[in-house]
């Protein structure tokens, strides 16, 4: 981020606080060159190029170094890469981070993350559904937990049911994904919720899908001799598309 960056922040709120949260800078900088931008005029005439500005700092303002904002995160950057790599998601790095003695907000992770991975914005549609039409299930991956079982730390997964409708969740632990498991996590969670929703979107889970295409999945026969006696129909989401399945991605195992 640069001084003309900063100075479209300060522009847009006139909180000091607020600034320094959203860009990172510390309170104390975002004040001292708010002040100097006030006395040149910089918050309400157009904004110079950036070489004009680096210029006019060195002649209106003592120690014009333009400022840095080095993120409060970077020390722990070979962590967030591989927690990252990991698919760990960023509220479950902001809470490791603080385990390590980081101080810092989730924004600044956040924030730190996005820099990390920067994206173009993908555009969706929000598709609403009747109560009682679709549940989305997924697994999504927890780090590792304390199996009483074992009495040792083993990789888990947390398996979440989310009804489209309600956004009405169940979530379950637990340290593998084959079929039984996947079986049992759906009489669970139907009898959680006190009944049996007319469609599951899932994603291509080997438990569920045995050969995932566009246009005929194979489903795995325990999964479809289950949806033939509980009465639900199993709709697989398009190989590569986890949008489908949206309100578990981002409700649930997010």
């Amino acid at each position: 981020m640069d001084i003309r960056d900063l100075l479209r922040h300060m522009r847009d709120n006139p909180s000091d606080r607020a600034v320094a949260r959203d860009t990172g800078f510390d309170r104390r900088t975002v004040r001292r060159y708010r002040t100097w931008a006030q006395a040149h005029g910089l918050l309400t005439d157009p904004l110079p190029s950036l070489e004009e500005l680096h210029a006019h700092l060195a002649t209106t303002l003592p120690d014009p170094q333009p400022p840095q904002n080095i993120s409060s995160v970077e020390p722990y950057r070979d962590l967030v890469v591989a927690l990252r790599d990991q698919h760990v998601e960023v509220a479950a790095i902001w809470q490791r981070l603080k385990e390590r003695g980081y101080t810092g907000s989730y924004p600044s992770v956040h924030r730190f993350v996005q820099h990390l991975e920067p994206s173009a914005p993908d555009g969706t549609g929000r598709v609403e559904r009747a109560p009682g039409e679709e549940a989305q299930v997924d697994f999504g991956y927890a780090g590792k937990l304390f199996d009483p079982a074992t009495g040792l730390l083993r990789r888990a997964w947390a398996f979440v049911m989310v009804l489209a409708w309600s956004r009405h969740q169940f979530v379950a632990f637990v340290f593998d994904q084959s079929v039984p498991t996947w079986l049992d996590l759906h009489r669970r969670a139907f009898a959680f919720f006190g009944g049996v929703p007319e469609r599951i979107v899932l994603d291509n889970l080997k438990a569920a899908i045995t050969h995932a295409c566009w246009h005929d999945p194979q489903v795995q026969q325990a999964y479809r001799e289950c949806a033939e006696h509980d009465g639900f129909r199993i709709a697989p989401c398009r190989p590569r598309t986890p949008q489908h399945k949206g309100k578990v991605e981002q409700g649930g195992v997010h």
